[in-house]
C-alpha cells in the first residue's frame, strides 16, 4: 500500500501522528474466526489503517448469525464468511492487502495459517482444543496473540476486561484453557478478553458438540452487543499498543 495513502485516516493521524498511520500500513494481522467477535476485530483493524490482514474461517453465513455477526445479512446467507469479509474490507479500504483462508484451524493447517510473519494473531475461534493449540504454538514461537474467552451467555458490557489468562476469574472457558496450558508448561503471559459476569441459567439446555478430540463449546445464548464489544476490546488492546509504540517520545 502506498505510504501516501493517509487521507482516509486523517483523524487517526491527528490522534497518533503520521508515523503511526504509515507503520499501520506495513503491519499484518491474522484473524481466526469471523463470528460475532472476529468480524468486529477485522472491522476495527481495517478502519484502524492496517495494511495486511489474513482472515480465516471455514463457514458460510447463516440466518442464525444475524443477531450478532457483522457479515450476516439475508442477501448473503450461504456465502463464505471470508469472502464477505474481503468484500466489506475492500469497500472500506480498496488498497488493503487481504488474504482469505476458508479453513478450519487444526494441527494439519496450523503451519500454513501461521506461516506468513504476523504482528499479531487474534484468536476468535470456538473450538477449545484448537484455541489451546493456537495459544501454545504462538507462545512458543513468540508470535504476539490475543484470545477471546466466552462471550456467550453475557449481557453486562461493564464486566468485559482485558487481562492475562492466568489472572482471570469467573470465566469458565478461561479456567479450562489456563488449566490445560499449565499442564503443557505454558506460563508466559497470554492477553485475553473475558467477562467477570456470572453464568446465568439458559432458557433451554444446549446440546453438546463433540467430535473426537475436536471439543467445542456448547452453543450458548448471545445478545447483539457483547460479542462485538469483545472484538473491539481485542482490536483496541493491540491498536493501543501500536499507537504507543509509533508515537514520538515525549520531550
Amino acid at each position: 500500500m502506498p505510504e501516501s495513502n493517509t487521507e482516509p485516516f486523517e483523524r487517526l493521524q491527528l490522534l497518533a501522528g503520521t508515523n503511526h498511520v504509515v507503520q499501520m500500513q506495513k503491519r499484518h494481522a491474522i484473524v481466526l474466526g469471523l463470528g460475532g467477535v472476529g468480524s468486529y476485530v477485522v472491522e476495527a483493524l481495517v478502519r484502524g489503517g492496517i495494511g495486511h490482514i489474513t482472515v480465516v474461517d471455514p463457514d458460510c453465513s447463516a440466518s442464525g448469525n444475524i443477531n450478532r455477526q457483522l457479515y450476516a445479512l439475508y442477501p448473503d446467507i450461504g456465502q463464505p464468511k471470508v469472502e464477505l469479509a474481503a468484500r466489506r474490507c475492500h469497500a472500506i479500504n480498496p488498497q488493503l492487502d487481504i488474504t482469505t483462508l476458508q479453513l478450519n484451524y487444526s494441527d494439519a493447517t496450523a503451519a500454513y495459517i501461521l506461516g506468513p510473519p504476523a504482528d499479531c494473531v487474534f484468536d476468535c475461534i470456538d473450538t477449545i482444543s484448537a484455541k489451546i493449540d493456537l495459544i501454545e504454538r504462538c507462545t512458543n514461537a513468540k508470535i504476539p496473540l490475543i484470545s477471546s474467552m466466552g462471550a456467550g451467555n453475557k449481557t453486562d458490557p461493564s464486566q468485559i476486561k482485558v487481562d492475562d489468562i492466568f489472572a482471570t476469574t469467573i470465566c469458565r472457558l478461561a479456567r479450562i484453557i489456563r488449566k490445560e496450558l499449565r499442564r503443557r508448561g505454558v506460563d508466559a503471559e497470554v492477553p485475553v478478553v473475558y467477562s467477570t459476569e456470572e453464568f446465568r441459567p439458559l432458557h433451554q439446555a444446549p446440546s453438546q458438540r463433540r467430535t473426537g478430540s475436536d471439543w467445542c463449546k456448547a452453543p450458548l445464548g448471545t445478545c447483539s452487543y457483547i460479542p462485538p464489544l469483545f472484538g473491539y476490546a481485542m482490536a483496541g488492546h493491540m491498536l493501543q499498543q501500536w499507537i504507543k509504540h509509533d508515537m514520538p517520545a515525549a520531550k
